[in-house]
């Protein structure tokens, strides 16, 4: 029997407590309230921080598809009846004008006022432009008289002024009747002056008066020559190019003509047919290109190709359609390859030839116009009627980029083919512009997919390994070595891979792919070797004696293949690797090539794509494994299809990023390739990305050019990319997750 409990009568009554209520310090309150809006704040800075990156990215590349602007300034006043050939200065101070018989008249642009007047010695038939200072004028005795206007500049007090001049004259006889001349062209140079007439036959004639002076003694010589070519279709067109070797013509019947003009006479013809009469005919800066306007109001652009050594060809690389009457006049630039184009019906275009971009189209109010010229800077157009000249204000910021020029093959000149270029610079200021974006997105995806071939099967097998089978004691210590990895710089993984790696790879280059292969094999080996031994014997050995024996055999087997590289070579490869490369498929060994920028990145890629992958793989609930280890299923069984679908989100946002990790990465493109922005899908060459071209032409970029416009562009690209790249794989992971875990 227990015994009585007794109570102690001094004891307090027993009272029913009310439920004990949490006390918070109204400090931890308000410092939690900062916390949040804190974190808050951040969230919205980021936010806004990538709308504002993507803002100035848009605000920065939108002019590049602007088209352009023609607005009328203002007219000078002509005698009635002259409205012959037009030459501008190129400081647009002065407006020279030839009529018909020869009259040369410079006109002050900014006054209006006549600066120069040249009344010709004799009345002449017909006058051209020379050029871009000079007039040529036939003359009834079948005489060409060369007239240049000199621009001399001068500074004074009151600034730069230019001061127009007749230069000395140059007379060449053409020695035929005047009357049958049907086309003339002429150029005026120092030591040159070169002069083609068309006759009604077809023929041709050419009479030219170079200059040469003596080095020692700076006398100066002149000698005259004269060279006939008989052909059998009357031209109506011809054009002389500025270095006076190539003289193009066309025909009403729609055919053009390319001729060489050597030191012992015309040579040719080149010859093509355009479907449609010629109408006007020039050429564009450079001498290259020779537009054609049609009577149908079409313009083409064509080029002429050598093919070999001795066969030359007119191919047409560019066509614009119809802008209503038949051209009249065409007015090419003096630096880029935009030009104007006057119609029959008053319609002026303009117009650009790489990128076949038709700038601007409207009516000029002229119906009568005779002849049209287009400023150097490409600011300002002049159109000549009888009566007056009138001048336009052109705004054209980035003629030579479209989305075919960006995008897609464009016919260069002097190319055999339509082709994707890039090369923002040339030898000269004539150069034509060739930003094509589509070798440099060839090269980013190229860098990117050799990158994760070995960063993609490393960096998740690692993480499946260390997140699965590895001590717990042992993951303490390579986690941290393998995410340090993370914080070694770009540069110096480079640096290292285009002094160091490289040159080293290029002597044994049959022993890394006998490594590649090897590898698995060695590693699956060593583990079922250990694998096998006794428990008894395993349980005796310290933690991670498995992963010592599977890096020395990975060792090990590397160190053989590289010292039996030579033999390797020798054995399969003919003693030289590059050499039976190119002997058996064409392509070249670039030391600095498409492999070894794979390797450095994968250095790169490979922290990331562990600490994300190995995060999500220990993340899986135990229980799932316990149930499946319960159920009968191996290790491995479990590993395949229980840890890994449960992982699988984490897995690809791990494949994303990495992905995302190596489109952006520079300073090891840059250093480590050939840096060539090449369309070759050969390991062994180089290449460009978009972020590495960034990084090299940024700097020669004037701000508000061309060229730093595309390179905003590119930037732009790659922001959409990255984010698109990551919004699909949030999308994927989401869908993975709810499949996985059951939710609806």
């Amino acid at each position: 029997m227990e015994p009585a409990v007794r109570l102690d009568p001094r004891a307090e009554p027993l009272r029913a407590h009310a439920p004990a209520q949490a006390v918070t310090s109204r400090g931890r309150l308000w410092l939690d309230r900062a916390a949040g809006l804190v974190v808050r704040g951040g969230g919205i800075l980021v936010v806004a921080s990538l709308i504002a990156i993507l803002v100035f990215l848009v605000i920065e590349t939108s002019p590049i598809l602007r088209g352009a602007r023609v607005a009328p300034l203002g007219a000078v006043a002509t005698p009635e009846g002259n409205a012959g050939a037009l030459v501008v200065e190129p400081r647009l101070s002065h407006l020279a004008q030839a009529s018909a018989d020869g009259h040369v008249r410079v006109y002050d642009l900014e006054s209006g006022g006549l600066a120069l007047d040249l009344p010709p010695g004799a009345p002449g038939l017909s006058t051209v432009a020379a050029g871009e200072a000079g007039f040529a004028t036939l003359g009834a005795d079948a005489h060409v008289r060369v007239q240049p206007v000199d621009w001399s500049v001068t500074y004074g007090e009151g600034g730069r002024k230019v001061v127009p001049r007749a230069g000395t004259p140059t007379d060449l006889a053409l020695e035929v009747d005047a009357a049958r001349v049907r086309a003339l062209t002429a150029r005026t140079a120092p030591e040159q002056v070169t002069a083609v007439a068309a006759l009604d036959d077809g023929s041709l004639v050419e009479v030219r008066n170079a200059k040469s002076a003596n080095a020692f003694s700076g006398e100066v010589s002149e000698s005259s020559a004269r060279f006939t070519l008989p052909g059998n279709e009357e031209l109506s067109q011809l054009v002389l190019d500025p270095e006076q070797k190539m003289l193009y013509g066309a025909s009403a019947r729609g055919r053009v003509f390319a001729w060489e003009l050597g030191s012992d006479g015309i040579h040719g013809p080149d010859v093509a047919d355009t479907g449609t009469p010629v109408t006007a005919l020039a050429l564009l800066v450079g001498g290259r290109s020779l537009v054609a306007g049609h009577s149908d109001g079409t313009l083409s652009v064509w080029f002429r190709l050598r093919e070999g050594r001795a066969r030359t060809e007119l191919v047409r690389a560019h066509q614009f359609d119809s802008q209503g009457g038949a051209i009249r006049a065409l007015g090419p630039s003096g630096r880029g390859r935009s030009f104007f184009a006057l119609g029959a019906d008053g319609a002026l275009g303009l117009y650009h030839s790489t990128s076949e971009r038709v700038l601007w189209r409207g009516d000029s109010g002229v119906r009568d116009g005779a002849a049209l010229a287009f400023s150097a800077r490409g600011d300002r157009a002049f159109l000549a009627r009888p009566g007056e000249i009138r001048e336009l204000s052109v705004s054209s910021l980035h003629p030579e980029i479209s989305l075919s020029s960006l995008f897609g093959r464009v016919w260069y000149e002097d190319y055999p083919e339509p082709a994707f270029v890039w090369q923002s610079t040339g030898g000269t200021e004539e150069a034509e512009p060739k930003l094509s974006l589509t070798p440099l997105w060839f090269g980013t995806l190229k860098g990117t997919f050799y990158a994760l071939f070995f960063a993609i099967p490393l960096g998740v097998l690692a993480a499946l390994y260390t997140s699965q089978v590895m001590d717990p004691r042992l993951q303490r210590i390579v986690k941290p070595a393998v995410e340090i990895m993370a914080s070694l710089p770009s540069v110096v993984l480079g640096f290292l891979a285009g002094l160091w790696l490289a040159p080293r790879l290029e002597h044994v280059f049959p022993g890394f792919i006998a490594t590649v292969c090897v590898a698995p094999l060695l590693a699956l080996a060593a583990g079922a070797a250990y694998a096998a031994l006794p428990g008894q014997i395993t349980r005796r050995f310290p933690v991670g004696t498995e992963v010592a024996v599977s890096a020395l055999a990975l060792f090990g087997g590397g160190w053989l293949c590289f010292h039996f590289s030579p033999a390797l070579e020798r054995a399969f490869f003919g003693g030289d690797f590059a050499s039976w490369l190119h002997a058996s498929t064409g392509a070249t060994y670039d030391p600095r090539n498409a492999i070894v920028a794979g390797v450095a990145m994968a250095f790169a890629v490979i922290p990331i794509v562990f600490a994300i992958a190995e995060e999500s793989l220990s993340n899986v609930p135990r229980t799932l494994s316990a149930a499946s280890l319960a159920l009968g299923a191996t290790r491995w069984q479990t590993i395949a299809r229980v840890v890994l679908p449960a992982a699988s989100p984490g897995l690809f946002a791990a494949v994303m990023i990495g992905f995302g990790r190596a489109v952006g990465e520079t300073m090891i493109v840059l250093m480590a390739t050939g840096n060539t922005p090449l369309i070759d899908g050969s390991p062994f060459d180089g290449f460009r990305s978009l972020s590495a071209n960034i990084a090299v032409e940024i700097p020669e970029a004037p701000q508000g050019a061309t060229l730093y416009r595309v390179l905003f562009l590119s930037a732009l690209l790659l922001f959409i990319v990255t984010f698109a790249a990551n919004g699909f794989a949030d999308i994927v992971r989401e869908r993975l997750r709810r499949r996985y875990s059951g939710a609806r």
